[in-house]
């Protein structure tokens, strides 16, 4: 069974939106969400998550054994997202053997050139159509 890491900081709105696209189309995918904070670990649960971490131990220990890691794309840089990923997070997430797939986002200071201006709406759609 294919097992899915989500990963989100602040309000969780982006892990939340995108395990809601992938329970919409696939609901059996086993989606672990991992929050930087309790709220936005809250958010991804009300979303659908199967389990639900909150910190820096739970992103290093679920990003070994997950095949898939999706999030903001700040959650490669240490010390983004207000400081909210530590060096040990990004590092755990970097060096993970799971595919990656980064949605760009304004508010990280790291940036992809070449990619198309898009919601994140439509990033997700995008991921879900990958997924496939």
């Amino acid at each position: 069974m294919m097992e899915i890491l989500v990963i989100d900081g602040q309000g969780g709105g982006i892990g939340r939106s995108i395990i809601e696209a992938v329970k919409k189309e696939y609901p059996d995918i086993f989606i672990i969400a991992v929050g930087t904070n309790s709220a936005a670990t809250q958010n991804m649960k009300k979303a659908g998550a199967n389990a639900v971490a909150t910190g820096e131990n739970a992103i290093v220990y679920n990003a070994k054994n997950a095949n898939l890691i999706v999030g903001p794309i700040g959650i490669v840089f240490g010390n983004s997202m207000y400081g909210e990923i530590s060096p040990i997070m990004a590092q755990a997430i970097s060096c993970s053997e799971a595919k990656k797939y980064l949605i760009p986002v304004s508010q990280c200071s790291g940036h992809v050139l070449g990619i198309e201006a898009k919601t994140i709406q439509e990033y997700i759609k995008e991921f879900i159509k990958l997924l496939k």
